[in-house]
C-alpha cells in the first residue's frame, strides 16, 4: 500500500475523477493502468473508495489494493477513518484495512470533527467519537454532521436543535427546523417562516421569510411571503432582485 505523507499529499488535490466514474486522473492523463465499475474521490492519507466485480475496498494511487479484505460498500476516510458495510452492517476501518470499533450499525456517515453520525438498528441516531464510543446518552430521530464544534440535532416531537461535541444543548431552543452555523448565524425555521439565529437562539431581526440561505459575505438570498426575491444584508437591509408576478 503506498500510503501519502508530509508534501506528497499535495498530489491527492490534483486528482480528479474521471466523467465516467471508473478511473482516476492526473494532469489530464489516467493515474493507473485498472478500469474499475466505480471510484470515489481520494482523501488523505492517499486512498481512495473503488468498487469492482469482487466487490468494494480502498486504492492506492497506484490503484492497487491498500488491503486484503472486501466489502459491501465502502467510503472516503475522513480523519483517516472510512464508513464501510459488510453482511453484518455498517462500521469503521482504519487505512490497514483493520476494525475501528466492534460496534454494527443499520447505517452511517463520515467523520466529520472526530465523530460521525450513525443509525442503530432500532433506528435511533446519534454520534460516535473516533474511538466508536458515544460522547453522549441521548438518541434522536436524526442528527447531522459536525461543523464548527455544533451539530443540528431533531427530536421524536419533530423539533430541532443545536447540540455540542459533548451532547450539550447550545441555547435550548426549539424549532421545525435548523442548519448548521455558519460564521456564527443559523438559518432555522418556525411557524411563520425562516431567519437567522445567533448561537445564543436570539433571532437577528424580526421579519420571516419563504425561505433564506446563510451569510455569504454578509449577504443572504431570500425569498419573501409576498413573491419577491430579494438580498438581505447583515445590517438589515433588504433589496428587492425581482418582484415577482
Amino acid at each position: 500500500m503506498n500510503i501519502l505523507k508530509g508534501k506528497d499529499e499535495k498530489i491527492i488535490n490534483n486528482i480528479s475523477v474521471s466523467f465516467d466514474e471508473k478511473y482516476h486522473i492526473l494532469n489530464e492523463s489516467p493515474l493507473y493502468s485498472k478500469k474499475f465499475d466505480h471510484v470515489m474521490s481520494f482523501h488523505k492519507p492517499g486512498l481512495a473508495a473503488v468498487k469492482d466485480s469482487s466487490g468494494s475496498y480502498h486504492i492506492d494511487i497506484k490503484g492497487n489494493a491498500a488491503y486484503k479484505r472486501v466489502f459491501l460498500s465502502t467510503f472516503g476516510f475522513y480523519n483517516e477513518i472510512a464508513a464501510v458495510s459488510d453482511e453484518s452492517g455498517f462500521f469503521h476501518i482504519r487505512p490497514d484495512g483493520s476494525d475501528l470499533h466492534n460496534s454494527r450499525y443499520a447505517w452511517s456517515g463520515n467523520f466529520q470533527e472526530d465523530r460521525c453520525v450513525v443509525r442503530d438498528f432500532s433506528g435511533d441516531y446519534f454520534h460516535i467519537d473516533n474511538k466508536g464510543n458515544k460522547p453522549y446518552s441521548e438518541k434522536y430521530a436524526y442528527v447531522g454532521d459536525y461543523k464548527y464544534g455544533i451539530a443540528c440535532v431533531y427530536d421524536y416531537n419533530g423539533l430541532a436543535t443545536h447540540i455540542d461535541l459533548n451532547g450539550h444543548l447550545i441555547h435550548g431552543k426549539m424549532f421545525e427546523e435548523c442548519s448548521p452555523f455558519h460564521k456564527g448565524h443559523s438559518v432555522v425555521k418556525e411557524k411563520f417562516g425562516y431567519f437567522h439565529i445567533d448561537k445564543y437562539g436570539n433571532e437577528l431581526y424580526s421579519e420571516r421569510f419563504l425561505w433564506i440561505e446563510s451569510y455569504y459575505n454578509g449577504v443572504a438570498l431570500c425569498r419573501t411571503k409576498d413573491g419577491r426575491l430579494c438580498r438581505l444584508s447583515d445590517k438589515g437591509e433588504l433589496t428587492a432582485i425581482y418582484e415577482g408576478k
